[in-house]
């Protein structure tokens, strides 16, 4: 078996369906569905909400080698989802590697482990996904890794040119043939939730409008 597997670049999601998972609320699909949602240890270092398509990567604990090369092969619209097989000691991602994503045009990355360099990602202005931080980083060993196969990513199998959705409140891969009802359905949840929270403030019950409260005088008797 070869050192290295790299699988062509996936087809990329549509423009259109991009814009609406960026108006589209992590948790607000969480209210339905239960699958697809990584691991909550894995957090954005800035406040941002983008999409893009899935390029995976695997790679062995101190090794980056693969992960230099897959840089050189993004495209604008890409999110970067690094599986690090399990390994928390080792930060693959830091300063040098976040100006090359950023210049290829990928929208994020999301690591399975800890970065480094925070600084001068929150300089880039790069959205990055990671568990924490780390000060031990990877070196160029030549272990080998695979690129563009399925990948784990805080539980949850990521195929290439699945749609990433990451927010403030964690990252949501979905197949690319449901990303656009879920979100459309979300922005319209999204907006009668609005509504709702408007006459709330004006001085509704929550209880009444969610219904809880009808259970709860039910449950009395």
């Amino acid at each position: 078996m070869p050192k290295y597997v790299v699988e062509p670049m996936p087809g990329q999601i549509s423009a259109e369906v991009i814009e609406l998972l960026e108006k589209t609320e992590t948790a607000t699909v969480g209210h339905w569905r239960h699958w697809g949602f990584v691991n909550r240890g894995i957090q954005g270092l800035l406040r941002r909400r983008v999409a893009g398509t899935a390029v995976t990567l695997q790679i062995p604990g101190p090794d980056s080698t693969l992960l230099h090369h897959a840089l050189g092969l993004l495209r604008p619209g890409d999110i970067l989802l690094v599986d690090r097989l399990g390994d928390d000691r080792h930060a693959c991602w830091g300063g040098g590697v976040t100006v090359a994503a950023k210049a290829a045009g990928a929208k994020a990355g999301v690591v399975d482990g800890p970065c480094t360099d925070i600084e001068e990602i929150e300089a880039s202005d790069f959205p990055m996904w990671c568990r924490g931080m780390a000060p031990i980083t990877t070196r160029i060993y030549d272990l080998g890794g695979r690129m563009n196969v399925p990948v784990a990513i805080g539980g949850v199998v990521v195929n290439p040119g699945d749609a990433v959705l990451c927010d403030d409140c964690g990252v949501l891969v979905l197949p690319p043939e449901e990303a656009e009802a879920e979100a459309r359905r979300a922005i319209e949840t999204q907006a009668r939730g609005l509504e709702g929270q408007t006459l709330v403030a004006k001085g509704a019950k929550l209880g009444e409008r969610s219904g809880a409260s009808a259970k709860v005088l039910a449950g009395l008797n």
